[in-house]
């Protein structure tokens, strides 16, 4: 199995954002027809590669091309209206017919704060209030909030709404998410999440939802190559930027799943495994032995006539095999 992850980074050395937007959509089309379930769409603000800031948009753009995908969506809380945020993710569901869900977060960029002149130090407080006004609005026909009354309108198709997850890498994110009793998702695994997430939802009624801990050293960003050496040529420099990226908004952070302090290309693939190229019979051993492919095919703005070649390896190539039992000395094809 695979899934898709989508951040649409767009340096200057990259393909064109255009370009770029329109191939995250066929890759999604064309990948569910391969079996990929589910792509993630992530979000930030102000970054100067473009990062997605509107991962709602891009979301039903590809619901509107697809059928069965599932639709993750990372929101940062604190920035959106929750009223506002009501609409468009009922709307969202009415087009997807309940395949998106949410994994909201507090954020932590200074510079995103700044961007929507949110006050930082507040950020877990303004989120707890934001999040019970938006589950209300999911869930009641009309809500009476500060004075005023507030209905949302159309319905979702859910009832109730789309599935809400908490995502973070602390055990606060791990109490906030118990608290609620919403599913837990980490971006890293932190001792203790576990046992607050669970104590936490015993302690307010909820019995515990789905919860996903990676290990630090989870690759978040997996290429299929023929020639490994060669795919690291061509991949590096893209790989190299989003992974620097990352590790500038998280100086000192070892916890959080994806971050490396890579300095070059060299480094990053000899002593990281966040972003990590393997040859198409290390992908078939995977897949047999349960572990998904988490694909980012436009990592750091790969130009799409480069990684399309990547993820068809994937679709036409690893799957089949892993399927067959067929390994590299029977495959007839390669891409």
């Amino acid at each position: 199995m695979f899934t898709l992850r989508f951040d649409m980074r767009a340096p200057e050395f990259g393909a064109p954002t255009t370009d770029l937007y329109s191939a995250a959509i066929e890759m999604c089309a064309w990948s569910e027809q391969r079996g990929c379930p589910a792509v993630v769409l992530c979000e930030h603000h102000g970054s100067p590669d473009g990062y997605l800031p509107a991962p709602m948009i891009l979301a039903s753009a590809i619901a509107a091309r697809t059928e069965r995908m599932l639709l993750s969506l990372v929101v940062i809380l604190p920035f959106a209206d929750p009223v506002r945020l009501a609409e468009e993710m009922s709307v969202l569901d009415i087009i997807s017919r309940g395949r998106a869900s949410y994994t909201f977060g507090i954020g932590y960029r200074p510079e995103e704060f700044e961007h929507f002149g949110v006050e930082r130090g507040r950020r877990g407080a303004i989120a707890d209030e934001k999040l019970t006004l938006l589950r209300a609005l999911l869930a009641e026909e009309t809500v009476t909030h500060e004075g005023r009354t507030i209905s949302v309108t159309p319905r979702p198709h859910t009832p109730g709404g789309p599935m809400l997850m908490w995502g973070g890498a602390s055990v606060a994110a791990a109490r906030r998410a118990g608290r609620y009793g919403l599913g837990l998702l980490a971006n890293g695994r932190v001792p203790g999440m576990r046992e607050a997430y669970e104590a936490a939802c015993r302690e307010h009624g909820h019995e515990p939802g789905p919860t996903l801990l990676p290990a630090p050293d989870t690759p978040t960003v997996t290429f299929v190559a023929d020639d490994v050496d060669a795919a690291w040529d061509e991949l590096g420099e893209y790989l190299l930027h989003d992974a620097r990226g990352y590790a500038q908004w998280n100086p000192g952070n070892t916890a959080s799943a994806g971050i490396s302090a890579a300095e070059d290309v060299t480094e990053l693939r000899e002593k990281y495994r966040s972003h990590r190229i393997i040859d198409v019979d290390q992908a078939i051993d995977l897949v047999r032995a349960g572990e998904s492919l988490n694909l980012s095919p436009l990592c750091g703005g790969v130009p799409p006539d480069i990684a399309w070649p990547y993820l068809r390896r994937v679709g036409d190539v690893v799957l089949p095999n892993a399927a067959t039992g067929r390994g590299s000395h029977d495959r007839r094809e390669r891409c």
